[in-house]
């Protein structure tokens, strides 16, 4: 799993001190992990070896767990603006740096980083409720019974497609491109691109319509058609909405979070290899 970005910005050497644990004391650091004991027992490691506190009062946090945790860890501490540096405790880590408990400090030093800058959604349902959700994958749409989805797709306030009969459709970010993006034959976006991918899952009609590449600063609204006899319910991450009448899906510039990782774990390289994955 990926996740999301628009523009992103790449910092080298983020983090800079001394070349002991000494450090720690100038840099605070908090340790969070998800809850397989895996990820737990990584903490407990590296809480015996290092000072760390709250991630409040942290300068840096170590997120310990898969890529679906460090997904919950950038939501949850988003409006803290510290960076998160990962180690992989899960299966894939595609965000994740290699978990090695010595020498922590000095690859926090080292540590290169990205901006990502989440989608906002803003979906309005049939009992007249609005909800707003953010995401950093993914924003999706997709039905909710046994009948294909109608949704009329329109951008920068200009109707696109009439009319898409599918199981849903998504926009993703950058990063997002590499999860369930990538799984509907969505295209792969090398981060940095400044664009957002468009794509639809299980399309009918259009018959060979496969998505569209739009720049990031555009607006994506999905209006869904006949949405009393085909509900369609829609999905920020992991925020879900149920039955949906239009969603309206644009980059959040005003919102960061800053991914630190190892310089040879370098994330473009990684999605320019997963374009020629077999």
């Amino acid at each position: 799993m990926a996740i999301e970005s628009g523009l992103v910005k790449v910092r080298p050497l983020l983090i800079a001190g001394c070349q002991d644990h000494s450090m720690s004391a100038k840099k605070k650091i908090a340790f969070v992990a998800g809850k397989s004991p895996s990820a737990q027992g990584a903490r407990d490691i590296l809480c015996r070896i290092y000072p760390h506190v709250d991630p409040q009062e942290a300068d840096v946090i170590v997120a310990l767990g898969g890529d679906g945790f460090m997904l919950r860890a950038l939501h949850r501490y988003l409006r803290l603006k510290k960076p998160v540096y990962g180690m992989n405790r899960g299966s894939v880590g595609f965000l994740m740096n290699e978990f090695r408990p010595d020498g922590l400090i000095e690859r926090l030093e080292q540590a290169a980083s990205i901006d990502l800058h989440p989608l906002r959604m803003e979906a309005f349902c049939n009992n007249g409720e609005r909800h707003h959700a953010l995401a950093f994958n993914e924003v999706s749409l997709f039905r909710e019974t046994g009948q294909a989805a109608h949704i009329r797709v329109s951008i920068d306030g200009v109707v696109r497609l009439e009319e898409m009969v599918c199981d849903g459709v998504l926009v993703a970010t950058t990063a997002g491109s590499t999860a369930y993006n990538m799984s509907a034959y969505g295209p792969i976006l090398p981060l940095g691109t400044n664009v957002l991918a468009l794509t639809a899952v299980s399309p009918y009609r259009p018959r060979r319509w496969r998505g569209a590449i739009l720049p990031r600063q555009a607006a994506v609204e999905m209006e869904v058609l006949d949405a009393e006899k085909r509900p369609v319910g829609a999905s920020a991450d992991s925020t879900e909405i149920r039955n949906v009448l239009r969603v309206k899906v644009f980059e959040d510039r005003s919102l960061w979070s800053r991914l630190l990782y190892d310089p040879e774990h370098n994330l473009e390289e990684r999605i320019l290899r997963e374009q020629f994955a077999h």
